[in-house]
């Protein structure tokens, strides 16, 4: 790769970086914005679940774009949206405007970006260099997420929320100072948006992922907040139900125009092919995993450790700094070894990390051992998102990378939103049904206290310090010894808690090892490389 490549390369990485650095930014911030906003935490948690509505929603539509306008074009009016946005955010003086400027103006941004952004990789690298690319590309994904509670949490610390998006407006300026470089495209010839299909596909995306992202505290069947309780359930499976119908009627109209001969906004014959098939697996796996272990792992490090954002950060650097440097590895790797081979490995990597966490969830925590565990699931996170987006992009046709990568950021967003709501509903059902447990098999527990907490955890239940439910006993009147054996109960079912959040973690990661089929089996920089006559046929 000449110094022009490393050129267009920075100017990429620094685009993906931004698109994860802020959502990891929001969610160590959530206590200072409900401060300096005089609001709840429910309505800062709504603000950040509408910013991923938003990108899942029009991530299809935003790909479509970039064939209209050209990916070069829609990357740089991307930029320009999202640095609006980071600038209205950082001197938003209400909720209102901080969900105008994050929520929404950056979403927006983002969703035109992160598709173009995909097909320029594959535009302006070829062979090595292209699975070079897409390596660092996949190992500044992960470090952002992982340094984001880092910087997030050291700047809202010392400083404030507002400079981290206010520097977000002054590297926009630097990457739509160097997009230029860049190979230039005028849009895909006879690219049309089909404005139904957006329509259809955005609502169907938004209602499954708000679903899926408010299940922890609506419910999953058994109603707990729900807004409304169809039938006596709570509003997760309708909306599921209601999500999954209206995909089933964009599916039925996309096939309706092109019977017609019209551009569809989605091409379904990319979705029989293999390789795409199963890299859309693993991108959804993949951030599934990761956000789902990077939910429970805070919460045992904050809450059970009592560490504030930036030691938390800072327990969670060996995470970056392995998965950014597997990820360069990985993209040499596959030169010798195929995706399939370098997948694998990386999915049993997980396993064994999510098995070594598990061992060190304990009251007083063993560092070393923790940052161990922390080391080997960036490597096996850094093997998996060196690979991905290659097989991605390498599985269609110039023509259709726009689509590809629409596809690619719809399928992590899906993936994020569905493991955060996973582990998070797993660790929630875990800490209540070992809470009980050991409160009611308790004898210094009196049937009374016992009746309390029985009544207390059928309402909302978050996942609390033991410093928390010690006060909460206090302020209820609870004697000193009952108080005691309370505390320790609960400590005992935080960490059971966390530990089932895990297993389920390692299970996933088994189950993605097992949805590695469809991956290409040669190595090299064409392994998955499909001709456009290939794509047709398809």
């Amino acid at each position: 790769m000449g110094n022009g490549g490393w050129k267009i390369l920075a100017v990429l990485a620094a685009a993906q970086f931004l698109m994860v650095l802020d959502q990891a930014v929001m969610n160590v911030s959530i206590s200072q914005l409900v401060e300096d906003f005089d609001t709840e935490v429910t309505t800062i948690q709504a603000v950040i679940t509408l910013y991923s509505l938003v990108m899942a929603a029009l991530m299809i539509a935003g790909g479509k774009i970039g064939d209209l306008w050209g990916r070069r074009r829609a990357f740089a009016v991307g930029h320009a949206i999202y640095g609006v946005g980071s600038l209205v955010t950082a001197f938003a003086w209400s909720v209102p405007v901080l969900t105008l400027g994050w929520s929404v103006l950056e979403g927006i941004g983002a969703a035109l970006v992160l598709p173009a952004l995909a097909a320029l990789t594959a535009r302006s690298f070829q062979g090595r260099d292209r699975a070079l690319a897409y390596g660092v590309l996949g190992g500044v994904s992960g470090a952002g997420i992982a340094v984001g509670p880092i910087l997030g949490g050291w700047v809202t610390t010392n400083l404030t929320w507002r400079v981290v998006f206010a520097g977000e407006v002054v590297v926009v300026a630097l990457i739509l100072l160097g997009y230029r470089r860049m190979p230039s495209d005028r849009g895909r010839p006879g690219a049309q948006l089909d404005l139904v299909g957006a329509v259809l596909s955005a609502v169907g995306l938004a209602a499954i992922v708000l679903a899926v992202l408010n299940a922890s505290s609506w419910g999953w069947l058994q109603p707990r907040n729900s807004p409304i309780e169809p039938f006596g359930f709570s509003l997760t499976p309708f909306l599921i139900a209601g999500g999954a119908g209206v995909l089933a009627l964009f599916r039925i109209w996309q096939r309706r125009r092109e019977a017609q001969q019209r551009e569809p906004l989605i091409h379904l014959a990319l979705l029989r092919i293999a390789a795409l098939r199963g890299g859309l697996v693993m991108f959804m796996f993949q951030n599934l995993i990761l956000m789902g272990i990077f939910f429970a792992v805070p919460l045992y490090l904050q809450i059970v450790q009592g560490f504030d954002a930036f030691e938390t950060g800072l327990r969670m650097l060996p995470v970056s700094v392995t998965l950014f440097v597997t990820a360069l590895l990985g993209s040499r790797l596959s030169r010798r070894l195929s995706p399939r081979l370098l997948v694998r490995a990386g999915t049993i990597l997980l396993v064994l990390a999510s098995l070594l966490l598990l061992a060190t969830i304990e009251p007083e925590i063993d560092t070393l051992p923790f940052g161990i565990a922390m080391a080997v699931l960036g490597i096996g996170m850094g093997l998996i998102v060196s690979q991905l987006g290659n097989v991605v992009q390498s599985a269609v046709g110039e023509g259709e990378r726009s689509e590809a990568g629409g596809l690619q950021y719809t399928a992590q967003q899906l993936g994020a939103s569905l493991g955060t709501a996973l582990i998070g509903a797993v660790v929630i059902s875990g800490l209540i049904a070992s809470f009980s447990s050991n409160v009611t098999g308790n004898p210094q527990i009196s049937a009374a206290v016992q009746e309390e907490v029985s009544v207390r955890l059928a309402g909302d239940v978050s996942f609390v310090s033991t410093a928390h439910v010690r006060s909460a006993a206090e302020a209820a009147g609870v004697d000193a010894a009952t108080t005691d054996a309370l505390v320790a109960d609960y400590a005992d079912s935080q960490l059971k808690a966390l530990k089932t959040g895990l297993l389920v973690a390692a299970l996933l990661s088994f189950a993605a090892f097992l949805s590695t089929g469809n991956l290409p089996t040669r190595a090299g920089p064409a392994a998955a490389e499909v001709s456009d006559s290939e794509l047709v046929a398809a």
